[in-house]
């Protein structure tokens, strides 16, 4: 939604301060937009292999989007957490094999379709739970394949951001060759009235103005948001993680729960009173 307001103001700020002196005919030079447009394709299909291509392509519609991790998300998260180790420390951890194996199925896990529904967050999540069944656990260990793990999803989640950027950084450079295809077009055509020549060399400029307001006002915006949102994806595994390696160190499920409370941001994190209230309330469910 805001993606779309600043794209209102971008064009309100450029083309609307620009028609209060000048006509915006002057900026309408289809084959120029055609050409920023395909060799911005271009460049993008030429320098990314197709997996990376589907998942920008894939990632794109999500800018529009809001986020789906927020207070509530993280709640939930925490609370099936709570569950799990609650029920393994009154029944032992093979209580759980039926829950982590099933996990669609599981009565616990059901009770919070937002974290089953998120295939990366339950397999995390359910992964370490079943090694936690296998016992005999090095906690360090388990620490650095975490880290390990989280690293290639933060590195797969970032890849979208950084090729949108990427493709961003280009189309200026684009929009230069469009404009000097323009000048040499003029140039061959010097034998034409000053009128004639002016328009040309106006159209030609159009190149070098569309690469800059593209790339900036347009790209840069939309690599920004893919940035943030998988900054965003992040957290709730690092929230998992710090609740997982606390039971293993022996803490309670209400310590452990905590830990992971920590790891939230201050928009996002809910406070210990209101955890505790939350976790008695759907207790008594």
């Amino acid at each position: 939604m805001f993606l779309i307001v600043g794209y209102v103001i971008i064009l309100a700020s450029s083309l609307g301060t620009y028609a209060v002196h000048g006509s915006l005919l002057a900026l309408w030079v289809p084959l120029e937009y055609v050409a920023i447009i395909g060799l911005t394709i271009g460049g993008f299909v030429a320098g990314n292999s197709i997996k990376v291509i589907k998942a920008t392509v894939a990632a794109l519609p999500g800018v529009l989007k809001g986020s789906p991790y927020n207070k509530a998300y993280y709640v939930d998260a925490l609370a099936l957490l709570f569950e799990i180790l609650s029920k393994v420390r009154k029944e032992g951890l093979m209580s759980i094999e039926g829950d982590v194996e099933n996990p669609e199925a599981s009565p616990i896990f059901t009770k919070y379709p937002n974290i089953v529904s998120d295939h990366h967050v339950l397999e995390f999540m359910t992964d370490y739970l079943r090694m936690m069944v296998g016992g005999n656990l090095n906690t360090v260990e388990i620490e650095s394949l975490m880290d390990v793990e989280l690293e290639t999803h933060h590195h797969e989640a970032a890849e979208p951001a950084h090729v949108v950027a990427k493709v961003g950084d280009a189309t200026p450079a684009f929009g230069i060759v469009v404009a000097v295809m323009g000048v040499v077009n003029v140039m061959g055509s010097v034998g034409e009235p000053p009128a004639v020549l002016g328009k040309m060399i106006g159209g030609a400029l159009v190149g070098t103005f569309l690469g800059i307001l593209v790339s900036y006002g347009f790209v840069s915006p939309v690599a920004g948001l893919l940035d943030q949102k998988a900054q965003e994806s992040g957290t709730i595994f690092k929230t998992i993680k710090m609740v997982l390696l606390a039971s293993m160190s022996g803490y309670a499920p209400q310590v452990a729960i905590e830990f992971g409370r920590k790891t939230l941001g201050s928009h996002d994190r809910p406070s210990f009173r209101e955890l505790e209230e939350e976790l008695k309330a759907r207790k008594g469910k």
